[in-house]
């Protein structure tokens, strides 16, 4: 099922077995990552949110206030919700946010058998994918963006 409409600026692609929740915080996770969603950009209201994905309300209500909780909206008195600027930090900071779900990917990777250089490539095509803007980065520089 495919969830997208004038009001709620993301696609949500419901899978069975994945909790609604963590399926809505990704999607709108990765529209502001990619780009699709812009810091001071208005973000739906727990009401929207609940009617348009056909979620139940307090789901809807816990999405927005794990974006909040994480930094990544804001609610402005008398505007609502809104997308956050991502806050400054370090580059080991934002690195140690991954920490887990890079050693997830690691060891399912390792499970399947699928060799070092081609989880990388994985990586390299989905980051590419997200960042249309961007120059590839590709394995022979080391992973350093080609100017």
């Amino acid at each position: 099922m495919c969830n997208s409409t004038a009001v709620i600026p993301f696609s949500v692609h419901f899978r069975p077995g994945v909790p609604l929740f963590e399926q809505v915080v990704y999607a709108a996770q990765k529209a502001m990552i990619s780009g699709q969603l812009l810091p001071g950009d208005p973000f739906p209201s727990v009401r929207a949110l609940s009617r348009e994905l056909k979620i139940n309300p307090n789901t809807a209500h816990k999405i927005v206030a794990q974006l909040v909780s994480d930094g990544l909206l804001e609610t402005r008195p008398g505007i609502g919700n809104v997308v956050a600027a991502l806050p400054d930090s370090t580059r080991k900071e934002r690195t140690q946010l991954l920490g887990r779900e890079v050693e997830q990917l690691v060891v399912e990777a390792k499970r399947l058998g699928i060799a070092r250089d081609d989880i990388l490539a994985s990586i390299a095509q989905h980051w590419d994918r997200l960042s249309p803007d961007e120059a590839p980065l590709t394995p022979e520089d080391g992973g350093r963006r080609k100017k």
